[in-house]
C-alpha cells in the first residue's frame, strides 16, 4: 500500500508528534515553515494540516490546538478518504471532465447535469478501448438480459447526444459505428 503524503504547516510541535507516529499511520510527513514552500508542496501532499486560520487553500485540514491525538488521527483519516474520493470521482475524457459523484459533464466553464444512467453510459464507454454494442450496454449498464429486445440504449444515447448539442453546441463525444458506440477521447 502506498504511503500518503501529509504536510504540517507552521506547527513544529504537531509535526514532531506525528513524525513519531509516521510508520504506524502509513503516511509520509513533512514540515512546511513558510507560504512559499507551502505553495510548492500543495500538489505533492494529499493533505495539509495547520492551526493557521487565515489560510484558504484546497485540501487543508484546519485544527484547533490542543487536540487529542486520537481525534486528530480520526480527522486525518476522514479528510484523506474525502480527498481520495473526490480525486477518483473526476475522469478526464479528452477536453471533457466527468464528475462521477456529482453526475456532471464539464467542458471548460460549461457544466451539463447528467442522469445516473447517462453517467454510467459515458463512464462505461470511457473504460472500453473498442466500440461497445447495444447488447453489452444493456447487460452492463442496465443489467438487462441479453435476450431482451428493447430500444432503451438507443433512446438514452439519442437524448444524451441532444443534451450535449444543446449545452455545448456540438456532439463530439459519443460516436457510433456498426460494432457499437464509443467515445472520442481526443475531443
Amino acid at each position: 500500500m502506498n504511503k500518503q503524503n501529509l504536510a504540517i504547516y507552521s506547527s513544529l510541535t504537531l509535526f514532531n508528534i506525528l513524525k513519531e507516529l509516521e510508520d504506524n499511520l502509513n503516511i509520509t510527513i513533512v514540515f512546511i515553515s513558510n507560504e512559499k514552500e507551502l505553495k510548492k508542496k500543495i500538489s505533492e501532499s494529499i493533505l495539509i494540516i495547520t492551526s493557521e486560520k487565515k489560510l484558504n487553500i484546497e485540501n487543508i485540514l484546519k485544527i484547533s490546538l490542543p487536540i487529542k491525538i486520537t481525534k486528530l488521527i480520526e480527522k486525518i483519516n476522514v479528510e484523506t478518504i474525502r480527498i481520495k474520493a473526490k480525486i477518483q470521482s473526476n475522469v478526464a475524457i479528452g477536453n471533457y471532465n466527468l464528475d462521477l459523484n456529482g453526475r456532471l459533464l464539464k467542458l471548460k466553464s460549461d457544466v451539463l447535469d447528467l442522469t445516473e444512467k447517462e453517467t454510467k453510459i459515458i463512464n462505461f464507454l470511457n473504460n472500453s478501448d473498442i466500440p461497445v454494442n447495444i447488447k453489452k450496454l444493456q447487460t452492463e449498464v442496465w443489467g438487462y438480459n441479453e435476450q431482451l429486445d428493447t430500444h432503451t440504449v438507443e433512446t438514452h444515447i439519442h437524448r444524451l447526444r441532444k443534451k450535449l448539442i444543446d449545452k455545448f453546441g456540438k456532439n463530439n463525444l459519443i460516436f457510433s459505428e456498426k460494432n457499437g458506440y464509443y467515445l472520442n477521447k481526443l475531443s
